[in-house]
C-alpha cells in the first residue's frame, strides 16, 4: 500500500502522542494512519516542540542571520522542480528527484532531539528516509570513505548568499560509517506537512547526535569521496567548529559551555537542562568513535 502525506500522523496527534496511542483502537479502521502514528524505534518519547516553534526559530543563513529571518524570507525559494546530483565513487551517478530518493512508501517518522552548537535545543518530528537507503540505491564503491553534501546556491532567491560572511554554497560532510548509521536521515517532511522552506525544503540531512549545523539544508549535491570533504563552518573557524561536531557536554565551545542547553519552548524562566553525550544517542553511535580522542577530534 502506497502512503501519501495524508497518511502521515496529523500535527495535533503528534502534539499529544499519549492521547493518540490511548485511542489507537479507534484507528483500526485506518491502517495507514495507525501504522505511521507509531513512533519509530529510533524516536525519542519526549514531547515535540510545536510546529510554530520549529518553523519560526531556526538558523538558515542563506536567508539571514536572525532566527526569524528564514520564516520571513524563505517563501521566495523555488523548490519544485528539484533534483539532487549524486556522484563521485558510486555505481549509479545521476540526477535524482526527491520522489526518487524518498518515495512515499518509504517514509518514516523520526522524532529527534536537535541540539544547536549555540546551546539551545528542541525536539522535532521529521518525516524522511534513512540516508543509508539512498546510498544503497546509488551503490557505494569500496574506495569511498566520506559523503559530501552541498546546499543550493541561488542568491536571487536566497538573499543571505549575497553577503560574503560564509563561503557559499554551504557544504558539509560525514564519514561513510556515520552516513550509514540508521539514525542519519534525509528529511522531506515535518509533522504531516512537506518540509517548510525555512527548515530546508525540499530535502535536508538530519544527524541527531551532532550539532545542528551538520544537518545541511536544501541539498542539491551528494558526492562520495575518499578524502575528507570541506565543511563550511569547519573551514571558516576550525577552532570553534570541528569536522565531527558530535554533541559533547565535556568539550566547550571556546566562547561558552556546552554542558547545558536551553530548551526552546521552556519559557523565559524555564531554566537549563544538562546536555547528554551524543545528544542522548550514545547507545546507537558511540561505537563509531571507539578509540578516538573526542576532545581532539571534536
Amino acid at each position: 500500500m502506497k502512503l501519501t502525506w495524508a497518511d502521515v500522523t496529523p500535527k495535533p496527534l503528534f502534539l499529544n502522542r499519549r492521547s493518540f496511542i490511548a485511542s489507537a483502537g479507534a484507528l483500526i479502521a485506518s491502517p495507514a494512519l495507525a501504522l505511521t502514528g507509531k513512533p519509530s524505534q529510533f524516536s525519542t518519547d519526549e514531547k515535540p516542540n510545536s510546529f510554530e516553534e520549529i518553523t519560526n526559530y531556526n538558523n538558515f543563513y542563506e536567508f539571514g542571520t536572525g532566527k526569524e529571518d528564514p520564516a520571513r524570507y524563505a517563501d521566495s525559494l523555488t523548490t519544485d522542480p528539484w533534483s539532487v546530483e549524486i556522484g563521485g565513487l558510486v555505481d549509479r551517478p545521476g540526477s535524482y528527484g526527491v520522489d526518487d530518493l524518498a518515495p512515499d512508501n518509504a517514509l518514516e517518522e523520526r522524532i529527534y532531539r536537535l541540539r544547536c552548537v549555540e546551546a539551545w535545543s528542541m525536539v522535532v518530528p521529521w518525516i524522511g528516509v534513512p540516508l543509508v537507503s539512498v546510498l544503497n540505491k546509488v551503490g557505494v564503491q569500496p574506495s569511498a570513505k566520506y559523503v559530501a553534501f552541498e546546499t543550493l546556491y541561488r542568491p536571487e532567491e536566497m538573499p543571505g548568499q549575497n553577503r560574503p560572511f560564509l563561503d557559499w554554497p554551504y557544504r558539509e560532510g560525514l564519514r561513510l560509517d556515520e552516513a550509514m548509521n540508521p539514525l542519519a536521515i534525509l528529511a522531506t517532511g515535518l509533522y504531516s506537512d512537506p518540509l517548510p522552506n525555512q527548515n530546508g525544503a525540499p530535502i535536508r540531512l538530519v544527524v541527531p547526535w551532532k550539532y545542528g549545523f551538520k544537518s545541511i539544508k536544501s541539498v542539491v549535491k551528494i558526492t562520495l569521496t575518499d578524502t575528507q570533504p570541506v565543511a563550511t563552518w569547519n573551514a571558516l573557524q576550525p577552532s570553534e567548529y570541528g569536522f565531527y561536531a558530535n554533541v559533547n557536554p565535556q568539550v566547550d565551545h571556546p566562547r561558552w559551555s556546552q554542558a547545558t542547553e536551553r530548551k526552546i519552548g521552556g519559557g523565559l524562566f524555564g531554566g537549563r537542562e544538562e546536555t547528554l553525550m551524543f545528544n542522548g544517542y550514545a547507545e546507537q553511535v558511540a561505537s563509531l568513535y571507539a578509540g578516538m580522542d573526542l576532545a581532539k577530534n571534536y
